[in-house]
C-alpha cells in the first residue's frame, strides 16, 4: 500500500489575492483510506476538494495523486470519481445511459460498458431501475445512482461533497452504511466533505477538522472525540461543557484550574504556564450524578435548571461553577426523581477533563 496516495503540500488558495480561504494546507491520504474534511460552512474544505478534482487551481503549493503532481492536469485526466449533493444526473437519459456516459467518454467497447453498468447497478441494488429516468426515482435512489456513476469506471479515488445533504435522517443513515460498505468492499480511496459531525464520526478512518482555512486537528474519530486538541475541536465534535478559569498548578500531564473559589483537576492539553487562562472541556456523559466520595477527583455541588426525558437517559441542565448551562447525561433509572431547583452532587475524573486554550472573547 502506498502510504501517500493523495498529498497536499503547503497548499494555499485565494480568490481576491488578499484573503486566504485555504492557508498552508498539508494532508497525506493513504491508498484505500476514508478521510473526511469536516468543518462549518466557509471553512475551506470544499475548496480543497475542488482543487484536488481540478475544478479550482491552487494559488500556492502542490497536489499529488499517486506521487504525480496534478496542479496542471485537466480534471478528466485525473481519473477521479465525483459524487455531489445535487446528484448531477442527466435528466433526459435513462439510469443505464447515465452510468454508461463516463465509460463511453473513455471509448470502452459496448459489451464491456453493458457489463460494467449491470455490475455497478447490482452493487447498489438498483438493477430494476436501469430503464427509468432520474425524475422517476426517489432522492435516495438518485443518490445511489450518482454513487454508482462515480464507481462505474473503477477509479482508485472518489471525492464526495456533502453527498447526503439533501436526504432525510433515515435515508442519510442508510446511505452512510452503504457508502462505508462499498468502501470496504472495493478498497477505494475516499475523500469526503461534510459539516455533519455524526456522519464524519460514523464513516471515517481519519477526520480533518477545518476552521477558517486551517486544519485544527487530524485524527481518528475516537481520538478527535476523546482527545480534542483545542476548544474549537472540542466544541465542534459532539456535545461539550466549557468552564473558564486560570492555571494554579501545572506539570507536564496534569494541572489545577481555579474557577472562582473552587479548584478543578484536569489533563493539561493546551496549558503551558501558571497564571494563564484556560478552558476546561468535559463531555456530558463523563459526569456522574451523586458520585462516590474518593472515587472522583472532582466533586461539586450543582443546581438543577432542567430535567429532560430522553428515553434511555435523562438530560440535566444545571448551574455549576458559574456555568448556567452545564449539561449532564445520566442513565434513566426508576430510582431517580430529580426536581428542578434542587441541589445535587456531580463528579468527574481529571482524566476526562481537558484543559485547553482560552476561548477568544
Amino acid at each position: 500500500m502506498n502510504s501517500q496516495y493523495v498529498s497536499f503540500k503547503k497548499v494555499q488558495k485565494t480568490y481576491d489575492g488578499e484573503q486566504l480561504v485555504v492557508k498552508n494546507f498539508n494532508l497525506d491520504i493513504a491508498e484505500g483510506e476514508f478521510v473526511t474534511m469536516l468543518g462549518p460552512s466557509g471553512s475551506g474544505k470544499t475548496t480543497c476538494l475542488m482543487m484536488l478534482a481540478g475544478f479550482e487551481t491552487a494559488t500556492n503549493g502542490d497536489i499529488y495523486i499517486d506521487q504525480v503532481a496534478v496542479n496542471n492536469l485537466a480534471p478528466h485526466k485525473r481519473d477521479i470519481g465525483m459524487v455531489f449533493q445535487n446528484y448531477a444526473l442527466f435528466p433526459h437519459m435513462t439510469i443505464a445511459e447515465n452510468l454508461a456516459f463516463p465509460l463511453k467518454a473513455r471509448k470502452m467497447p459496448t459489451d464491456m460498458i453493458e457489463k460494467k453498468v449491470k455490475n455497478v447497478l447490482d452493487m447498489v441494488e438498483l438493477g430494476h431501475v436501469a430503464s427509468r429516468r432520474p425524475g422517476q426515482l426517489s432522492g435516495g435512489q438518485q443518490q445511489r445512482v450518482a454513487l454508482a456513476r462515480a464507481l462505474v469506471f473503477e477509479p482508485k479515488l472518489v471525492l464526495m461533497d456533502e453527498p447526503l445533504g439533501a436526504l432525510d435522517k433515515q435515508l442519510r443513515e442508510q446511505m452512510q452504511y452503504e457508502i462505508k460498505r462499498l468502501h470496504q468492499k472495493l478498497g477505494i480511496t475516499i475523500l469526503y466533505v461534510t459539516h455533519d459531525q455524526t456522519e464524519a464520526l460514523t464513516m471515517s478512518d481519519r477526520i480533518a477538522v477545518f476552521n477558517e482555512g486551517v486544519v485544527q486537528q487530524l485524527a481518528s474519530p475516537t481520538d478527535l472525540y476523546e482527545n480534542p486538541e483545542n476548544t474549537f475541536v472540542a466544541q465542534f465534535i459532539g456535545e461539550n461543557n466549557q468552564l473558564q478559569g486560570s492555571v494554579e498548578e501545572f506539570n507536564s500531564d496534569h494541572c489545577v484550574i481555579n474557577i472562582g473559589k473552587e479548584k478543578v483537576k484536569a489533563r493539561a492539553v493546551k496549558v503551558t504556564n501558571i497564571g494563564e487562562n484556560s478552558t476546561l472541556s468535559i463531555r456530558p456523559e463523563n459526569v456522574v450524578l451523586e458520585p462516590e466520595i474518593g472515587k472522583f477527583d472532582n466533586i461539586f455541588q450543582a443546581k438543577t435548571q432542567e430535567v429532560i426525558y430522553h428515553g434511555d437517559h435523562l438530560r440535566l441542565v444545571v448551574e455549576l461553577l458559574g456555568n448556567r448551562n452545564f449539561v449532564v447525561k445520566v442513565p434513566n433509572t426508576s430510582s431517580q426523581n430529580l426536581m428542578i431547583g434542587e441541589t445535587i452532587s456531580l463528579g468527574w475524573s481529571s482524566h476526562d477533563c481537558h484543559a485547553l486554550n482560552a476561548v477568544a472573547s
